[in-house]
């Protein structure tokens, strides 16, 4: 009987002891596991941080940009503007030319030009057939090639003239066009009232 009690002790501490070893091997699988766990949590949040970084970054950059859409739409004005003296400009150039190669100066007298008025009167004609007949026009060449002879017209009959510009803007605009959408002639019938108020 006391030779068994000694083998179930020594059993005993030998399954504890080999229980004990089983524990600290999955404490240290578990600490190992556990440290995994927090340096992949660490290099997540340090990913987390750069991408808001970045983020925030392109925020600001967009913000920048935007700020620069009032300045863009500024000097596209300006530009316009410039376009439209430079115009003016050149056709008072070629005006004076003009003037200058045409008969002798007659000092002293004013005579009034008979044709001027014909010539105005002429020239809203042609801008009230075309405004009258735009409906039926398919092509934008066609449209083109009247603006043209409308701003020759006014060209010879009022020298520089700020319509002129406006004019030449329209016809470039409607280069490359397929047709003439309601909205383009609407546009020319409203521009054409405009422009003869404008003679």
């Amino acid at each position: 009987m006391g030779d068994t009690d000694k083998i179930d002790v020594k059993e005993a501490i030998t399954f504890i002891k080999e229980a004990d070893e089983k524990i600290d091997k999955f404490a240290s699988i578990l600490e190992k596991f556990g440290l995994d766990i927090i340096t992949k949590m660490g290099q997540t949040n340090l990913k987390i941080n750069m991408l808001t970084d970045k983020i925030n970054e392109l925020s600001k950059a967009t913000l920048d940009i935007k700020s620069l859409t009032p300045q863009f739409k500024n000097v596209i004005e300006n530009q316009k503007i410039l376009e439209a003296e430079l115009d003016l400009i050149r056709s008072l150039i070629q005006r004076s030319e003009i003037s200058l190669h045409s008969k002798e100066d007659k000092r002293g007298e004013v005579d009034r030009d008979a044709s001027a008025t014909d010539k105005k009167e002429s020239i809203i004609e042609q801008f009230n057939t075309l405004k009258n007949e735009i409906d039926d026009i398919k092509e934008p060449d066609v449209v083109i090639g009247q603006l043209e002879n409308i701003k020759e017209d006014i060209f010879i009959f009022k020298g520089g003239h700020r319509i002129l510009y406006e004019i030449s803007q329209f016809g470039k605009m409607l280069i490359g066009q397929e047709d003439l959408s309601d909205d383009i002639k609407d546009s020319l019938k409203e521009k054409i009232v405009f422009w003869i108020n404008k003679l």
